[in-house]
């Protein structure tokens, strides 16, 4: 079983990437109807981070995103981003 960490919290997936795809494409689509009980808008994200394990593409997008969310969570709150498991910030060149 293969692990990634998503908003904070280590979540285990499947291990074929074949499964892993078929996951993320089914919690994009539940996540599309989040108006309706028990399903959420939530599942959205859940399942492109799966995704984001196999598809170039969305690995980018996700990396990209999460660099920007870490260096506006340490400008606003440092003490929750290092929660989050961002860490340190790097210094900014000049």
């Amino acid at each position: 079983m293969h692990k990634m960490k998503f908003a904070g919290y280590n979540i285990y997936i499947p291990g074929h990437p074949l499964l892993r795809i078929v996951l993320g494409v089914i919690l994009c689509i539940l996540g599309l109807l989040g108006f309706l009980p028990i399903l959420g808008f939530w599942m959205i994200p859940l399942g492109l981070a799966v995704l984001s394990v196999d598809i170039p593409m969305i690995r980018r997008w996700r990396r990209r995103f999460t660099v920007k969310f870490g260096c506006w969570l340490h400008r606003r709150w440092p003490q929750h981003a290092e929660k989050f498991g961002f860490g340190v910030p790097r210094a900014r060149h000049l």
